[in-house]
């Protein structure tokens, strides 16, 4: 059956596509989430809450990013508090969300902003993507969310919720200009913010992957994959190409009562964030290689290598890690370009979930 006659079929009249807007801030305003970031209806929205928001969902659930966000704007309830904090207490805060040049890139956004904006953002998603760590799906949300311009960003949910609603055939990302477009035909005239967060909503909550709540959705009798049953099977994607496995080891050194530690180098994965001394990740690693990267001490007691491997799994590449331990003797000076921290203080170092693995495994923590 075509989606034209599939949708005949209907005992209902479908909407008109010119009403689309209307139904979607109508079931906004019913069913609308309450988030630590959004502002309550008929309030103006805080840019820097929407920004920080929208870095920290990237690529990240509402649940875990609530926590941080909560923690942040507490830390530094404006963007000018912010950049002028340094990149290690972000990076500190941060540790656990994942995808740190996300955290990198916040830090120098909120230094420029207060830098070279006076503290105050700009208005339109030319300015907003003129500034660090700020792409194009960011900018629109920021200049729909916090400013009103009529611009629709389009996150995963509202691929989903376009993608089914017009049966989009096209894989993504190869698709992903289509539903752009078809994604701004749901803007209403005004509160472009609010159609933007409605489409959001509804991917979240009723639109879902899985099982999608259909029946009360607002669309429901306007939608070409319900109409035709294959809801679930939209977003059309291309199989997904899993990385070779990289190996590696983590060396962990105690002296009484501290731990070895050091920083990786400001660019590239990781960067800028606290580690234990390791090898490089390669795939094909050789274990006797890997070793031979364990970090020089005087008077360090024989390696001691920990039963099993540390598994962790990077947006590109899953990684396994061999565990070394050892101790130093008391007043053993750190190798240069490392330092000692107090095992007791571990939990507010800028360590990545990786490491927190490691050290979690090598001290039986």
């Amino acid at each position: 059956m075509s989606p034209k006659s599939a949708l005949k079929a209907k005992s209902e009249p479908v909407p008109e596509t010119s009403s689309r807007p209307l139904v979607l801030l109508q079931w906004y305003d019913r069913h609308r989430r309450r988030l630590p970031w959004r502002a309550a209806p008929g309030e103006a929205s805080d840019p820097y809450r929407v920004w920080l928001s929208e870095i920290m969902l990237q690529q990240t659930t509402v649940k875990a990013v609530g926590p941080y966000f909560e923690k942040f704007v507490a830390r530094w309830p404006d963007v000018t508090a912010l950049g002028r904090a340094s990149q290690d207490d972000v990076l500190r805060m941060w540790a656990g969300l994942g995808y740190y040049s996300r955290a990198r890139n916040l830090y120098a956004c909120a230094v420029a902003v207060t830098c070279e904006h006076g503290g105050v953002f700009p208005d339109t998603e030319a300015g907003l993507r003129a500034l660090p760590g700020i792409g194009p799906y960011t900018a629109a949300a920021i200049a729909a969310i916090a400013f009103d311009r009529r611009t629709m960003p389009v996150d995963g949910n509202i691929e989903r919720v376009v993608s089914r609603l017009f049966a989009v055939e096209e894989e993504l990302p190869q698709a992903k200009p289509l539903i752009q477009q078809l994604a701004a035909t749901l803007l209403a005239d005004s509160r472009a913010g609010d159609s933007a967060q409605a489409l959001m909503d509804l991917g979240a909550s009723i639109c879902t992957p899985k099982k999608p709540a259909c029946s009360l959705c607002p669309f429901t009798e306007d939608c070409t994959a319900r109409a035709l049953g294959t809801q679930e099977t939209f977003p059309r994607k291309a199989p997904k190409k899993s990385g070779t496995l990289r190996r590696g080891a983590a060396f962990v050194v105690t002296r009484g009562d501290d731990l070895l530690v050091r920083s990786r180098p400001e660019k590239g994965l990781l960067g800028g964030m606290t580690e234990v001394p390791g090898s490089d990740w390669l795939a094909g690693q050789d274990d006797v290689v890997a070793k031979q990267q364990a970090p020089e001490l005087k008077g360090l007691s024989r390696w001691q290598r920990r039963v099993g491997v540390v598994t962790h799994v990077f947006t590109h590449f899953p990684l396994e890690l061999v565990v070394y331990t050892a101790r130093a003797e008391a007043r053993t000076r750190a190798p240069e370009g490392m330092r000692w921290v107090p095992i007791a203080t571990i939990a507010g170092e800028a360590l990545p979930n990786v490491m927190r693995k490691v050290i979690a495994h090598a001290l039986d923590l």
